[in-house]
């Protein structure tokens, strides 16, 4: 049987011990900020979903109240002649 070929460029014990808990660090953190994009994505959906509603709701604001801009502290709204800017929300 043949024998071990004896390693002579070996780092010692206690650094590879270190090099071994740096790349477990390293791996731990990937993997949370891998989670943490999927996270993400899932609030950007959310996100175009509040957005989606909220341009399905100023439609319907201005067919009840027109081209309007709203203050959202007071519901007080006034006539705009900028039909771009239909339904505006201010806030104060």
């Amino acid at each position: 049987m043949p024998r071990k070929k004896k390693v002579e460029n070996v780092v010692s014990e206690q650094h590879l011990e270190k090099l071994n808990a740096q790349q477990l660090a390293l791996n731990e953190l990937i993997n949370r900020i891998g989670a943490l994009e999927a996270e993400k994505h899932s609030f950007l959906h959310r996100i175009a979903e509040v957005n989606r509603t909220v341009e399905e709701f100023k439609t319907e604001l201005e067919k009840e109240y027109g081209a309007v801009t709203i203050d959202l502290a007071t519901g007080e709204y006034k006539p705009i002649e900028n039909k771009d800017n239909a339904v505006e929300h201010t806030e104060n």
